[in-house]
């Protein structure tokens, strides 16, 4: 029996909610909910704007996906990613997808959604000062599937991805329309989305194989820099891209299907080697919008 397209963070994440855990900080500033019509359907998202947003300023925006059955709410907790906002000063939107899942595909469904993500980003546009060379995408498992979209169709939009335990659906269907910045994150204990790939390549790719045909298409050095500084993670770092370009996976040894350095998540498949969330903001802050 094949195994489903669209792979599970919810499960997980009740998981983590009913065995006892680290609480997770909370935002002195509250998110609210909005939505927005897009292609006659009612989406719902969740914002955070940081307390030091001054209306005349540009301020970078990064867009975080959620897992197939999840919802906003559950990846805010899971990436504590407002807590960063507030920190570093950019806003962070969390939007639903349609019964909580995202179509990532290159077809009809997929583009309902990515008109879905335009038409978020031209609303927040509307209300707050969004610097176009700062719009960020990033999200877990089939939101990792959604970012990787995103950096394949909208790479006129957005500045760099860096997707989580993805489900790369149809991965090889990808004509970006620039040089695109990519950091991943994969645990080769992943049960969910297999770090050696699933029983369709097309569908669940072996992750290695997925960076490699993100360094081509960038145009950077064939051969990565490996490090190890971290024993139980590896760095491997394609450079030499064109447009100042970088294609970066980290391979976690004892990791899951999570996001590593999370306050909610099992101990038992969530690497805390790392914090996913401090290094992805790093690496946006690196790479905007040439």
């Amino acid at each position: 029996m094949k195994r489903p397209v669209f792979l599970v963070t919810a499960v997980v994440f009740l998981a983590a909610c009913s065995r006892p855990a680290r609480v997770a900080p909370t935002s002195p500033v509250a998110s609210v909910e909005g939505r927005i019509t897009s292609g006659g359907v009612i989406r719902h998202y969740l914002l955070h704007v940081p307390a030091s947003y001054e209306p005349d300023v540009p301020i970078p925006l990064v867009i975080n996906f959620h897992g197939f059955t999840s919802n906003s709410q559950q990846e805010e907790a899971l990436t504590g990613m407002s807590i960063k906002a507030d920190s570093a000063g950019f806003i962070v939107v969390y939007p639903d997808g349609l019964n909580a899942k995202w179509s990532d595909g290159p077809g009809a469904q997929g583009q309902v959604d990515l008109q879905f993500v335009r038409d978020l980003i031209g609303a927040l546009e509307g209300q707050y000062k969004i610097d176009p060379k700062r719009i960020y995408a990033t999200g877990i498992s089939n939101g990792g599937g959604m970012t990787n979209r995103l950096g394949c169709d909208m790479a006129d939009v957005i500045a760099a991805i860096a997707p989580d335990s993805g489900a790369y659906n149809f991965w090889q269907d990808c004509i970006p329309s620039r040089p695109m910045p990519v950091l991943a994150f994969h645990g080769l204990d992943d049960k969910l989305v297999p770090y050696n790939g699933g029983e369709s390549p097309m569908l669940e790719p072996p992750i290695l194989a997925w960076a490699v045909a993100w360094a081509a298409r960038d145009g950077c050095n064939s051969t990565p820099a490996k490090s190890t500084r971290i024993p139980t993670v590896t760095i491997q770092t394609w450079s030499g891209c064109k447009g100042s370009a970088e294609v970066i996976l980290y391979t976690l040894d004892h990791h899951g299907h999570s996001w590593p350095g999370s306050p909610v998540m099992p101990r038992a498949i969530t690497s805390q080697a790392v914090d996913a969330t401090d290094v992805i903001w790093d690496f946006f802050v690196a790479h905007p919008m040439p």
